[in-house]
């Protein structure tokens, strides 16, 4: 990309970043999208505590068939309690053992039908199994899962082996949560009956809690899985929209400062209506001004120098005859030969420096209402005093007062009229009439400097206006304008965002008219 360059203008407070400034915009693009997603992610993490929510259920609900059976129990005949409490644990898919005061089992629905739940054997389930148990780890690792105890029937099934049987009131169950082998649920409640006579134990092995949480945390994963795939898409999709025309923006403006083209195309994207279209037209736009500007600059340069290289041939012609020649009055004639030269590069100097900072000064200038019409009037009288117009008259039709006023720069404006006026004098032949007007005419005033001299032809009247175009008359001496002062004045009045503009006169008399449009200062701040 080339060497950056160090800016002297603070970076704006509102556009500094912080500890992501050394990220690419796709970077940041993908992070801000990833980081929604994240959130979403995140739900995984939630089934937790639903799966809470689920085991504290279940273990209510098992508290509440103990305490049932141990309260509708004693109300059942002794032959029939067997039938009754397989019948029970085969509905509620528990595992129903009766205990003796003595530590003794009397019942056990195992025993009296078929097992509702069997423990699988972890070993022989198949891999999908195995990775599903390694994720569940996983989940309780990263969700801080207590960890639970091994499931295990005691080798001697008796009452003491059950922590639900020891130290619970009478007619209170208390429930613990235990692993299966497989890491499936294993609940347990246990209560005593009010006189003390028996104990109920209750165990269930609740595979469809931890199957429940695994469908639900697949299919989240999956959603999860493919909005993530989606948003990676539409990131790269938004960093392709935003990211490579910026790219191609910056590529073509370090070809242009670096000028290693003679022409550089900046991408204008017109197809675009959005600010990275904006962007790339204003750049554009940017370029080809700053091209013309160059190319102005070095056709000025060469103008220059070749403006200047005549005098200074002339100069140095006069100086070197001057020491070969011995007749006084000769020699004279070559010093004022050589005296004009110098004074025709001081103007031309003069001018050339004008010329060249009008752009500069016109764009920092602060422009303030001026009145034209006693502008016109001062220049005059100031001529006048100084008689530099000879024989020439000067005729200017006055306005109200304020009718001329514009927005601008008076030291510029006035340098614009100078030079008019100077242009119409040298064209105007003796005791001719220069006329001047002012007036106002749609929010635009309006200044015309007439002569009656040669006029300009139409194939020359937009010439005119170019550095360095100098047709003078025959009769006015070598060298006495530089052919900047039509150049000057363009500049000035389109800096103040008027136009100027040369025709035949229009009252139908031979000469040229010089035509000046300002926008009026009335216009120009609404």
């Amino acid at each position: 990309m080339g060497p950056d360059i160090a800016s002297p203008i603070a970076e704006p407070a509102d556009l500094q970043l912080g500890w992501s400034r050394g990220l690419s915009l796709t970077s940041r693009i993908l992070a801000v999208n990833l980081f929604v997603l994240a959130l979403l992610g995140a739900g995984l993490f939630f089934l937790d505590s639903y799966r809470i929510r689920l085991i504290e259920e279940r273990q209510s609900a098992a508290r509440t068939q103990v305490e049932f059976l141990v309260r509708s129990l004693p109300l059942v005949a002794p032959d029939k309690k067997g039938a009754y409490i397989a019948a029970f644990g085969e509905k509620n898919m528990s595992r129903i053992r009766l205990y003796a005061r003595n530590d003794r089992k009397l019942l056990d629905s195992f025993n009296l039908g078929p097992p509702t739940y069997v423990f699988r054997d972890p070993e022989k389930e198949p891999i999908r199994k195995i990775a599903a148990r390694i994720i569940d780890r996983i989940f309780d690792f990263l969700v801080l899962s207590p960890e639970l105890e091994a499931f295990m029937e005691p080798k001697n099934d008796i009452r003491d082996a059950w922590p639900e049987l020891n130290n619970n009131t009478a007619g209170a169950a208390i429930s613990y949560v235990r692993f299966a082998p497989d890491l499936t649920h294993v609940i347990s409640a246990g209560a005593v009956s009010t006189t003390g006579d028996f104990y109920i134990l209750s165990t269930a092995n609740e595979r469809d809690i931890r199957l429940f949480v695994r469908a639900e945390r697949f299919k989240i994963g999956m959603f999860f899985l493919l909005a993530l795939g989606i948003g990676i898409l539409l990131s790269m999709f938004l960093a392709r929209t935003i990211v490579r025309p910026l790219r191609h923006l910056a590529r073509a403006a370090v070809k242009v400062r670096l000028g290693r083209a003679q022409e550089v195309t900046v991408p204008r994207l017109p197809s675009r209506r959005d600010e990275i279209g904006l962007l790339a037209r204003a750049l554009s736009d940017m370029s080809i001004a700053l091209r013309q500007r160059i190319d102005a600059t070095e056709a000025f340069a060469a103008d220059v120098a070749h403006e200047i290289k005549n005098p200074l041939a002339s100069l140095r012609s006069a100086l070197d005859g001057s020491e070969r020649i011995e007749d006084p009055a000769l020699r004279k004639q070559l010093m004022d030969v050589a005296k004009a030269d110098v004074q025709r590069m001081d103007r031309l100097i003069s001018d050339i420096s004008d010329a060249s900072r009008v752009d500069s000064q016109l764009a920092k200038a602060k422009f303030e209402p001026i009145d034209l019409g006693d502008m016109i009037e001062q220049l005059l009288q100031a001529r006048e005093h100084r008689a530099c117009d000879g024989d020439v008259t000067i005729a200017f039709a006055r306005p109200r007062r304020t009718i001329a006023t514009v927005m601008g720069e008076d030291v510029r404006l006035e340098r614009m009229l100078t030079n008019l006026i100077d242009n119409a004098v040298s064209f105007s032949p003796p005791r001719s009439v220069v006329e001047i007007s002012a007036t106002l005419a749609e929010g635009e005033v309006i200044i015309r400097v007439s002569d009656e001299g040669p006029g300009v032809p139409e194939n020359e009247r937009e010439a005119i206006f170019r550095r360095f175009h100098s047709e003078r008359p025959p009769s006015e001496n070598f060298g006495k304008h530089s052919g900047l002062g039509l150049a000057i004045a363009r500049t000035i009045i389109e800096g103040h965002h008027g136009r100027i503009s040369v025709r035949d006169r229009v009252d139908g008399k031979q000469g040229a008219c010089f035509e000046i449009a300002l926008p009026c200062a009335a216009s120009s701040s609404q």
